[in-house]
């Protein structure tokens, strides 16, 4: 826990730019939403925005910030909500913490995963689970190091206590952005060198490598997980009708990779504009709850 709130310390400036929106008017129709870097967070936020702006009349600004400022932020007010809480294990610590102020909609999509991710091109033989880690040969091939994503995201805990699990003694967890670890695993990938990263299900990037999870038989890294709605108390009052298509807003994982991936040839507003004509029907359920 100490590792999280220093971590929200550290980004207190993020916080700062959150202006305070709960007690808006019912007529008021601005939200603001949090997301974070992450592709599936980039996706599903997106489609929303687009969808309350064209169809429902809202205006949508979002608010990039880390993920434990966003829980902080709708959980204090400064934040209409969030879309990106993963549950049960991963955001356990933040849920925990501020869940009692906040109103959860229900899944966003579910057979969600986390885990540690490599090239499938690494032969099994000699790497295929955490454990298989700890041969001295394979931590030589990695450097004795683990790229990690952003330092306050839940995969990030976990992977901590994964180390701590399989006594991972003399390998670094390297804390950097989605953008940097996609880097390093495209170079390893070019070069054919030998690289873990941490990473999770839905990503575009299992669509572009042949890659594979490493088996975690002591389970540190979770189990399946759904991906969760939330908003501040208050929003259903102030908002009824984006509360009741936030609440509508369900989407198989499919295609949430299939935006995810169609956004890497072009850009996440165009794939989100392609989702939405190809799925008048749903979108259409989404709005009016009409089936």
């Amino acid at each position: 826990m100490k590792t999280i709130w220093k971590t929200l310390a550290a980004l207190s400036v993020a916080a700062a730019v959150l202006a305070p929106v709960s007690g808006a008017s019912a007529d008021d129709k601005k939200i603001n939403i949090g997301w974070t870097a992450w592709s599936d967070a980039e996706a599903v936020t997106k489609l929303a925005k687009k969808v309350l702006e064209d169809r429902m009349g809202y205006k949508v600004e979002l608010t990039m910030a880390d993920i434990g400022v966003q829980y902080q932020g709708v959980a204090t007010g400064k934040l209409d909500g969030m879309l990106m809480s993963w549950q049960p294990a991963t955001h356990k610590s933040y849920i925990d913490k501020v869940g009692k102020d906040l109103v959860d909609l229900g899944p966003m999509y579910t057979q969600a995963k986390l885990g540690w991710v490599i090239p499938d091109s690494i032969p099994a033989s000699e790497l295929k689970t955490i454990e298989d880690l700890k041969k001295p040969e394979v931590k030589a091939k990695l450097k004795g190091r683990i790229q990690g994503i952003d330092p306050g995201s839940g995969l990030m805990q976990l992977s901590e206590k994964a180390m701590k699990a399989y006594d991972l003694d003399g390998y670094q967890l390297v804390s950097a952005s989605d953008a940097a670890m996609l880097a390093g695993l495209t170079q390893a990938v070019k070069r054919d060198d030998w690289i873990v990263v941490t990473s999770w299900s839905p990503h575009w990037m299992f669509s572009k490598w042949k890659l594979r999870y490493l088996e975690d038989p002591k389970g540190a890294l979770g189990g399946e997980e759904h991906i969760n709605k939330l908003v501040r108390k208050g929003f259903e009052k102030d908002h009824p009708e984006a509360h009741a298509f936030l609440t509508r807003m369900v989407l198989p994982i499919g295609d949430v990779e299939s935006i995810m991936a169609e956004a890497q040839d072009s850009s996440y507003e165009a794939a989100v504009d392609n989702y939405i004509k190809k799925n008048p029907d749903r979108i259409e359920s989404w709005v009016t709850g009409k089936k």
